[in-house]
């Protein structure tokens, strides 16, 4: 039976959701990557160990990922069950719903059918009782906000979620979002949106700004856009690259010579700083005083030990700023 590293809290800090009480590692591990079909579940496991023995606590999930939809809720629950069930109270497990999940017309997006529904089956296939964080996964433009709100709020009352969060929200959708949350007395800490140095979107709609006016929190997903923020691609495309082994996410049309130029360019950046570019895409989402997280996705335990050290070099210069914007300018 695993037993955890002792160390285990003096390896990561942790940072507050907003106003809340609730903390999260400053690095959590997503499993939309490589815990689905596509994986070895040995590695799956050797994964969560290694992001467990140091200090990470969330383990974040969506009803939808795998390949299939749902296989990473059910490797993760074999995880748990294996390994990690001791550890429940220490862990965060956080899950979604929004996306296309089944046929029919209550397979997907907002309505309140479809996200109980698609909650009681991610627990049953994780074999939990309730998860940590239960997120609305993107707005839905013809289900009322207030039934979506509804739906959240029912899942806490009823057990079966003790934080709820949004995600692919944009300010002005997080701040109406909020005001029915607030009202309802529901426990609403976190926002999870895309951000990268390649992707500024957030800064630009609002949500980092409402989120902050709020007193929320934000985790950022893709931090290393896909494996672009990476020296893996400087030399070419290797052969056991994601564009190559699963091109679900990032095509090799995405090297334009612009963007290698770019990427050469803060490779040079983050060497000056003593890290790799990983580690500074890392560390540039985390100088933000309104995030909280940066999920890394990871194919091998080497990748989470890399990412980790992203946490303890959070300061920037002004000049390493504005260099990374000039390079980064359109």
């Amino acid at each position: 039976m695993y037993t955890a590293a002792e160390n285990r809290y003096e390896l990561t800090p942790y940072n507050r959701c907003g106003a809340s009480g609730l903390k999260l590692p400053a690095v959590s591990l997503g499993l939309w990557h490589n815990f689905g079909d596509t994986g070895e579940y040995s590695n799956m496991v050797a994964m969560c160990r290694t992001a467990f023995d140091n200090g990470i606590t969330h383990f974040d999930l969506a009803n939808n990922y795998g390949p299939a939809a749902g296989r990473a809720e059910e490797n993760f629950g074999r995880i748990l069950a294996e390994d990690l069930s001791p550890y429940r109270d220490e862990l965060i497990i956080s899950t979604k719903a929004g996306y296309y999940m089944w046929e029919g017309p209550y397979g997907e997006w907002g309505s309140r059918k479809y996200l109980l529904s698609s909650l009681d089956q991610s627990l049953k296939r994780m074999g939990l009782e309730y998860v940590d964080i239960f997120y609305h996964h993107r707005p839905d433009p013809d289900t009322p906000l207030e039934e979506t709100m509804g739906a959240l709020a029912t899942a806490v009352q009823a057990g079966k979620a003790l934080y709820v969060g949004l995600s692919n929200y944009n300010g002005e959708q997080l701040y109406r979002a909020a005001a029915i949350l607030h009202e309802m007395k529901v426990p609403f800490v976190i926002n999870q949106n895309r951000y990268s140095i390649f992707d500024r979107t957030v800064e630009k709609n609002g949500l980092l700004e409402t989120a902050a006016a709020l007193k929320k929190g934000v985790i950022a997903f893709s931090p290393l856009a896909q494996g672009l923020l990476t020296d893996r691609y400087l030399k070419g495309v290797p052969a056991d690259s994601r564009i190559v082994t699963d091109g679900r996410f990032l095509q090799e049309s995405a090297l334009t010579p612009k963007r290698l130029e770019q990427i050469t360019a803060l490779n040079e950046v983050a060497a000056a700083r003593g890290q790799t570019l990983a580690e500074m895409a890392l560390s540039w989402v985390l100088r933000a005083d309104a995030v909280t997280s940066v999920l890394i996705g990871a194919s091998r335990p080497e990748q989470i030990l890399c990412n980790l050290k992203a946490a303890h070099n959070t300061a920037f210069t002004p000049e390493e700023l504005a260099k990374i914007d000039y390079i980064c300018a359109e």
